[in-house]
């Protein structure tokens, strides 16, 4: 069973910076896509950036120039380094996988979400 696991949340202050760490295991499978989305309080999850196979990435506006999306994919991880934070950051943010798994011997399609992580953005 493929399981994403985050890591790098917190509190920091206006102007500061933070990275999140997302590591997929568990099983066997490949790629297509990963991604970082967030949801603050009374709103919906939105797409934040994310980053294919062939390493094309996709940005909010809202985090564009700021926010750096990238991937090691010997480790399975995404990354999300983010800079110059607002208070308006703040939210849960979620990792999320697009990939092809290995099921009953066929390559199957499937989506997988990571648990959340908090970030905070605060003086």
């Amino acid at each position: 069973q493929v399981q994403l696991v985050e890591s790098g949340g917190g509190l920091v202050q206006p102007g500061g910076s933070l990275r999140l760490s997302c590591v997929a295991s568990g099983g066997t499978f490949r790629i297509n896509a990963m991604g970082w989305y967030r949801q603050a309080p009374g709103k919906q999850r939105v797409l934040v950036a994310s980053i294919t196979s062939r390493v094309s990435t996709n940005y909010a506006d809202s985090v564009k120039g700021r926010f750096t999306i990238s991937r090691d994919d010997a480790k399975n991880t995404v990354y999300l380094q983010m800079n110059s934070l607002k208070p308006e950051d703040t939210a849960v943010y979620f990792c999320n996988a697009d990939l092809q798994v290995l099921t009953k011997g066929r390559m199957i399609r499937e989506l997988y979400w990571g648990q959340g992580t908090q970030v905070t953005v605060s003086s």
